[in-house]
């Protein structure tokens, strides 16, 4: 690499500070969050929230749940997503989420059973449990506080009234009393709704517990012992399920549960109604019925906004989709008119008008997350297996010397081993590479197109999803090898890079509905996020970019262009660092620190500037200081405009740093010793190093045997079995017809790097981006060899390599 005049480093260095000027320029003029809902201020009359556990939208009909069908007729409603600490949420889970905002959850009860039951407190007025639920926030790492609703609204001199096991959870102060007034639940719906309406007269807050709905086959279990209420119009404190051995003969069904529950939701609407017309009431369900996550029921009567109406919140951006996060605060809002900052979650409020197909939407999308939920493990599986078969076969299938002993060994594998080595099967394998790299390349962005088509409704959701994914995969290689570009060498880079950058991009500025329950896309049963890119679509967004930018730069560098090569670049690097970091678009923290040095060497490179440690040290810092900009420019906004970017800085500031560190560090190191995505990283290097970068940088040098004696006998041996690709053969003639081929390897390995260490998911940012650039450039390597092989004779790489033997 020519070490670059002192002059054009200067120059190169006052760009970038203008580019960075201009990228913070466009954050400043940003407008909020397109899809966030409007503000609102507190409610004009008393608020009631009517807490449940277990109740989805299938469970509703007009005619056997007529109270909460109402919801959709006369309110807003929504999906909730009511992930919790691990995978599925237990109703102590739920209610705790109230009283934190944050995500928190009970001690695990795998000792006895699923969940435990609520109780009512005791005679010294504690939650029972309440030190189990403080303990298990303390020892999490999600900053979890449970009490804090409750604290909250008591020093803001708010009179509350809790009813049922559950809203004393959501009420309790720090030391696990609830704030207020309390009381049981009584066992009547009529008595439930005179004590709802006496409530109402006094109290600026009603909470209710209105039951729960287990799954016959997970029943709640009696963890700690706990006194029945005295008086014939009172019930046990815990769900309305009975606790025996013979629970799956005698327990009640499903739909004789939800019933019980219609009742009570049914009285408390006809008591509000009848006292307060002018009350907020928000009916939430706030748990699992079992341990499969499902998407739970949420709804609002008389709030802002048209009736009927889609509930939503900014926390998710998404159509009609919630958090149980989301309900403490939505109801400080609602109550008292503010946010809590230490809250993560946003308020729920009405976004639109619903459609007449609003049920069916609904109930839709939560199958689409259920359906798509135990296909993504095998997807990835799949995707491993195939690239490293790939892999494989251009690292083995390209080496002589391995050829050449399975020439001499078993006759299975000699016959092999002589038809590859002939010239026509070496010819076979350069086409079979070519096509099959495109094609491979093109799974990740076919596994969201998938999702255009609503394969979960069929009756083999598996068999067809994969169906769709495979053809449209094989639809696109054939557009990139069949094409009219078909002839340029790039052809499969541009077609297949172009289009899943085109494809991501198209995705997030139109609200990510694309992702939603998508193989590699937004899983919302996992509760992470739910908008912008993901780290899987990170990771094809900032490769797929980065490729763009090399195939675009490469007919101007080649013909000399260097700085309108380096420009264009740039322009394109500042675009895709633009639209990931955006905390309006793709509200990504962890990308611009990847994308901007992974750019910043590519401009470099490109300008043939010599890479010294200084500038690799102020392109680092420059990196870091933007990417925090993004951030510190999000929280500026008022917290119900936030993303997670701007919460994060409201972490830090509220001394939660290292708990975030530590979780996201665990969190990637599982991914790195316990993900088959590892391998597919670890081949991928080995593949990019033996047979894309170590031919390049020979052929650059012009020096082949300089590193011949590293590696032992059998390294230098295994390297010389790919003497065919040395400079004289092919290599050195790739340098020069694709100029920005080894800078964008490079980059990508810039980027694939950082994105590793700074994103919580870890290994899955580099195997997800080779993905979709091995395979690529492996298709633009075997191309090149069958140029070579039509030009110079069929027998070439087989001639040359018989007389270096």
């Amino acid at each position: 690499m020519r070490p670059g005049r002192p002059g054009a480093a200067t120059a190169l260095l006052r760009a970038v500070a203008l580019l960075v000027a201009v990228v913070v320029g466009i954050l400043l003029l940003a407008p909020p969050a397109s899809a966030a809902p409007g503000e609102s201020g507190p409610a004009e009359g008393p608020v009631v929230v009517v807490g449940m556990t277990g109740v989805r939208w299938d469970d509703v009909s007009a005619a056997g749940t007529p109270a909460l069908y109402s919801l959709l007729t006369d309110g807003a409603t929504a999906n909730l997503i009511s992930r919790s600490v691990r995978s599925w949420a237990c109703p102590a889970d739920g209610w705790l989420a109230a009283s934190a905002g944050r995500r928190a959850a009970d001690l695990p009860m795998e000792t006895w059973g699923t969940c435990r039951v609520l109780y009512s407190p005791g005679s010294d007025g504690v939650v029972p449990g309440w030190s189990d639920y403080v303990r298990a926030a303390q020892e999490g790492s999600y900053d979890a506080v449970p009490g804090l609703l409750g604290e909250s609204l008591a020093a803001r001199g708010v009179r509350t009234l809790g009813i049922g096991p559950g809203a004393a959870i959501a009420l309790a102060s720090y030391s696990g009393v609830p704030v207020g007034e309390w009381q049981v639940r009584a066992a009547a719906p009529e008595s439930l709704a005179q004590r709802v309406a006496a409530g109402l007269a006094g109290h600026d807050l009603v909470v209710v517990d209105a039951g729960t709905v287990r799954d016959r086959n997970r029943p709640l279990v009696w963890v700690e012992p706990g006194a029945l209420q005295d008086g014939t119009d009172e019930e046990p404190a815990g769900p309305d399920l009975p606790d025996s051995e013979d629970w799956i003969l005698s327990a009640p069904t499903r739909a004789e549960q939800v019933a019980s529950v219609e009742g009570r939701v049914a009285a408390i609407i006809d008591a509000v109604r009848a006292t307060s017309p002018d009350a907020v009431v928000l009916v939430v369900s706030l748990a699992d019925s079992g341990t499969v996550p499902r998407m739970q029921l949420a709804g609002m009567l008389g709030g802002e906004g048209p009736v009927p109406g889609v509930l939503g919140s900014s926390s998710t951006r998404q159509y009609a989709m919630v958090q149980a996060t989301d309900v403490a605060p939505t109801i400080m809002a609602l109550v008292t008119g503010e946010t809590l900052p230490a809250m993560p979650g946003t308020p729920m409020t009405t976004t639109g008008p619903a459609p007449d197909s609003h049920l069916f939407r609904l109930v839709d999308a939560a199958e689409h997350s259920l359906a798509v939920r135990p296909l993504v493990p095998g997807f990835f599986t799949v995707l491993v297996v195939v690239n490293l078969l790939l892999y494989a076969a251009a690292a083995l299938g390209m080496n002589r010397t391995i050829l050449r002993a399975m020439q001499a060994s078993a006759p299975r594998r000699a016959a092999l081993g002589r038809a590859l080595l002939r010239p026509d099967g070496t010819t076979r394998l350069l086409r079979g590479l070519r096509i099959g790299g495109t094609v491979v390349a093109a799974l990740p962005v076919a596994s969201y197109l998938a999702n255009l088509v609503p394969w979960w409704r069929s009756g083999s959701p598996g068999l067809v999803l994969w169906a769709l994914v495979v053809a449209i995969a094989l639809a696109l290689g054939a557009l990139a090898l069949l094409g009219p570009w078909r002839r340029h060498l790039l052809s499969p880079i541009v077609v297949v890079a172009g289009f899943t950058s085109l494809v991501l991009v198209a995705d997030v500025l139109t609200g990510a509905t694309l992702q939603v329950s998508a193989l590699m896309g937004v899983q919302p049963l996992v509760g992470g996020r739910f908008y912008g890119f993901n780290n899987s679509s990170f990771a094809l967004h900032a490769s797929a970019s980065i490729l763009v930018a090399m195939c675009a730069a490469e007919p101007l560098a080649r013909r000399g262009h260097r700085w309108p090569a380096a420009a264009l670049v740039a322009v394109i690097g500042v675009t895709a660092t633009v639209l990931d970091g955006h905390p309006s678009i793709g509200a990504d923290f962890g990308g611009p620190p990847a994308l901007i040095p992974a750019f910043a060497i590519l401009v470099l490179l490109t300008l043939e500037v010599r890479i010294t440690w200084r500038r690799l040290g102020l392109v680092l810092g420059v990196s870091a200081l933007l990417a925090i900009s993004f951030s510190v420019l999000d929280w500026l906004r008022p917290p119900e405009q936030r993303t997670h970017l701007g919460n994060f800085i409201q972490t830090v500031l509220d001394g939660g740093l290292w708990n975030v560190i530590a979780r996201k560090a665990g969190q990637n190191l599982t991914n790195l010793f316990g993900s088959t995505l590892t391998l597919l990283a670890i081949a991928g290097v080995i593949v990019l190093v033996v047979v894309v970068a170590r031919p390049l940088g020979r052929a650059a040098r012009a020096e082949a045997d300089d590193d011949a004696g590293s590696g032992g006998r059998w390294g230098a041996r295994f390297r010389a079995g790919y003497d065919w690709l040395r400079p004289r053969s092919t290599m050195a003639r790739l340098e020069q017809d694709a100029v920005m081929l080894r800078p964008g390897v490079i980059a990508l390995a810039t980027a694939w790097t950082i994105g590793f260490a700074l994103n919580d998911s870890g290994v899955v940012v580099p195997a997800i981006g080779m993905s979709l650039a091995v395979p690529l450039l492996l298709a633009v390597v075997a191309t090149w060899l069958l140029r070579v092989r039509v030009a110079n004779g069929p027998g070439i790489g087989a001639r040359e390599s018989l007389r270096r033997s």
